[in-house]
């Protein structure tokens, strides 16, 4: 979990967080979370739905303010100096807000206007063929698919050049190759701007992401690369044992070692999961097969995806929280945001 840090080395990050909090009347949405993004970094927010992804991109867009706590974007308070965070955030709602009877370009021109955006006519068109919609400037927006739509809202976030880009779930909603393909853009885009990105869905992080934060009921459980959450699921975690004999025959041998939880058969040989994070069974593992006279072929960590990292950090939370909370975190994440 990120700890609290030294404000006065603000300018190591772009975006930074201290114990944010949020509170819906009697519910708090979200708990204290604090975290950091640095620049030219893509961010990815993971959590289910209703963690508290969606409160903090509206507070740290200014669309909504904190019940406490601090938040700074490109070196300005969020609270304090609003109008300097929101000339340097572009926002990408879950929920497009668009004008359907514009054009994409009368749109993106008439968003120009309002943000004061110079030279706008070129603007629009660079922001047009940078998420591959000049083909359809012309086309109503309502004529548009659901993948075209998400494209002239990135175009609007990006079109007055901001430092940092927030996406909130860019990729609800899309068929399989539009996903791929809004991906593939949100790769690009993490070339130059700094980018936080909201999302449940764990194989886009892996794809996107060069930094995970997982969120759960309002807090922040864990952070890290993929490969640093990884490498500390690992750390005492499930051992894979193979050996030159039935697999049965070695998952109940190995069940019967101290410090050993679980053995089962699998494929590629026996699954082990100890007591507890802190026993490491290998040693153990080893000398049972050796002393029963069979060969140790391999005995190695389970390899750990994104998704079992996700599920073994949440689990405990979610069987704490009632149905009525989860209802109230779900009204306060589907407010309606508006231009």
């Amino acid at each position: 979990m990120v700890g609290a840090f030294d404000w006065t080395e603000r300018e190591r990050f772009m975006i930074e967080v201290e114990h944010l909090t949020k509170r819906y009347g009697e519910f708090t949405a979200l708990k204290g979370i604090s975290f950091t993004a640095n620049p030219g970094q893509v961010t990815g927010f993971l959590g289910p739905n209703g963690a508290g992804k969606t409160t903090t991109m509206r507070i740290l867009t200014g669309f909504t303010p904190p019940s406490s706590g601090r938040a700074v974007v490109a070196g300005y308070d969020v609270f304090n100096q609003s109008m300097d965070v929101r000339k340097r955030v572009g926002y990408l709602p879950e929920n497009v807000p668009l004008y359907r009877d514009m054009t994409a370009r009368g749109f993106l021109h008439y968003m120009g206007e309002i943000r004061g955006v110079k030279n706008l006519r070129q603007k629009v068109d660079d922001v047009l063929a940078r998420v591959a919609l000049l083909d359809r400037a012309e086309s109503r927006i309502r004529t548009l698919s659901k993948g075209m739509r998400q494209r002239v809202g990135l175009a609007q976030a990006l079109l007055h050049d901001p430092e940092v880009l927030i996406l909130d779930e860019p990729t609800i909603g899309l068929d399989p190759l539009q996903v791929l393909e809004l991906r593939a853009l949100v790769r690009e885009l993490g070339r130059d701007h700094t980018l936080l990105f909201s999302t449940h869905i764990l194989s886009e992080v892996e794809q996107v992401c060069d930094r995970v934060i997982i969120i759960d009921q309002g807090r922040i459980v864990a952070s890290g690369s993929p490969f640093e959450l990884r490498a500390e699921l690992e750390r005492g975690g499930r051992v894979l044992v193979r050996a030159d004999a039935p697999a049965d025959a070695v998952a109940a041998l190995l069940g019967t070692v101290p410090g050993v939880a679980l053995a089962e058969a699998a494929n590629d040989g026996v699954v082990v999961t100890p007591v507890s994070a802190e026993v490491d069974p290998r040693p153990e593992l080893a000398r049972a097969v050796v002393q029963q006279g069979w060969r140790l072929i391999e005995l190695r960590p389970v390899a750990v995806n994104l998704e079992e990292i996700f599920l073994e950090l949440t689990r405990q939370e979610q069987a704490d929280m009632s149905i009525a909370d989860v209802a109230m975190v779900d009204v306060a994440e589907t407010e309606t945001t508006e231009l």
